[in-house]
């Protein structure tokens, strides 16, 4: 095969790279200036929290629903054509972001993009996984996720450059966001197809079948602990990062807390992580216990949090870059839950595993919201809801296969 001669730093790597860097900064930076637009829009602090919520879990959605759209459209169209319509939707996404006037409009305009988003990442560990040798892919992989992942702290820069005091300015990071969408659409033009895709696509078997995910004990097994796998990277994101401003007021934090300064350190943390969990994996020769350790260093980082009251500010910012380092498995898993099925489904795995994780979220809100009022507390909330999303995640890595070793050039039949 002529993957034997791709290399971890070929164009498609480097492509793949930038592409899910641009998806990273528009990904998380309504996490960023989540408190400055909201506050634009006349919202008090416990509105900006509550629609906060909202908007993000609505941008979940509309990841969810993308990942499907573009996981069966990536094994029957090719992964080149999701990754440039993807990226146009999103680009066009971000800069309609600039223009919207109401919670109403914002949450609609990020479920949009949150489609547009779905399709990078997966398309994109599909196309270098198939491209390159067994040996090669996970460094490979990680190397695209920990570049990418950058896009969350250069997405910071640009709201400590634009956003004003009184609130103003955060729409411009919007529009660069689509600007630098576009831009990359220039270097997507010398990229080539998956090898293993174009032999798929002149024969007759069906692909990208989503539901030929269920019809199949151990296809069900593999996919449902898949996603699993991903559940404590989105509970950090999503509920410690992103309200580690609203966490902090509970814990008496000394010091204001900005969350977008959260997520930067969370961010270019787990950009370390994602790069160094790939040469663990090929040391170790495992994907499971490279993830092993990763979670065992997240855990940690999750019991430092909930002990830090009264401490001050830039304590909290260090345990974010430790949660970040921790969490910085995600390419790992996605490329993981791309080896365990055959070309003819694996870019719909690819990329709806990775998708289903963030749309997860809302089932976790729903639980640490529930919890809320059940206890009373909102710091026992926060730290039940871990407790349960980390058990589902070491039962489901516990569960998997093992792929460091695996061939990817099969199909994978109806009945296997």
């Amino acid at each position: 095969m002529n993957n034997r001669q791709q290399s971890v730093f070929s164009l498609a790597v480097l492509v793949a790279a930038l592409g899910y860097f641009v998806d990273i900064y528009d990904l998380l930076l309504f996490s960023i200036i989540r408190v400055p637009s909201l506050k634009s829009f006349g919202l008090n602090d416990d509105q900006v929290a509550k629609d906060g919520l909202f908007i993000i879990n609505i941008q979940m959605l509309g990841l969810l629903v993308g990942g499907i759209l573009w996981g069966v459209l990536g094994d029957k169209k090719g992964r080149l054509k999701v990754l440039f319509a993807s990226i146009i939707l999103y680009s066009l996404g971000n800069i309609a972001n600039g223009f919207v006037q109401n919670v109403n409009q914002y949450a609609l305009v990020r479920f949009i993009t949150g489609i547009g988003l779905a399709g990078e990442l997966g398309a994109g560990i599909t196309l270098v996984t198939e491209l390159l040798p067994k040996e090669k892919r996970g460094i490979a992989t990680s190397f695209v996720a920990g570049i990418g992942l950058t896009g969350a702290v250069v997405a910071f820069f640009m709201k400590q450059i634009f956003v004003q005091p009184d609130n103003t300015g955060w729409r411009t990071c919007y529009f660069i966001g689509g600007g630098l969408g576009f831009l990359l659409l220039l270097l997507r033009v010398s990229v080539l197809e998956s090898g293993m895709f174009k032999s798929v696509e002149k024969s007759n078997v069906s692909k990208g079948n989503f539901f030929m995910l269920f019809t199949n004990r151990t296809r069900i097994r593999k996919y449902l602990t898949a996603i699993c796998i991903g559940l404590p990277n989105w509970y950090v994101i999503g509920i410690l990062i992103t309200f580690s401003k609203e966490f902090g007021a509970k814990m008496n934090i000394q010091g204001t807390v900005d969350p977008g300064k959260s997520v930067m350190f969370a961010y270019a943390a787990i950009s370390i992580g994602d790069i160094l969990i790939g040469f663990v994996s090929r040391w170790l020769k495992s994907r499971k216990q490279s993830l092993y350790i990763f979670y065992a260093i997240t855990a940690i980082g999750i019991v430092w949090f909930f002990n830090l009251k009264g401490a001050n500010v830039s304590e909290l910012y260090m345990t974010c870059a430790l949660l970040g380092f921790g969490t910085g498995f995600w390419a790992m898993f996605v490329t993981m839950a791309a080896e365990q099925f055959g070309t003819n489904i694996r870019a719909t795995v690819a990329t709806t595993v990775p998708n289903m994780v963030r749309g997860s979220l809302n089932l976790v809100s729903l639980l640490f919201v529930w919890l809320q009022v059940k206890t009373g507390n909102y710091l026992s909330a926060g730290w039940i809801t871990g407790i349960v999303v980390f058990i589902i995640g070491l039962v489901s890595v516990f569960l998997s296969d093992e792929t460091y070793h695996k061939d990817l050039d099969y199909i994978e039949g109806a009945a296997a």
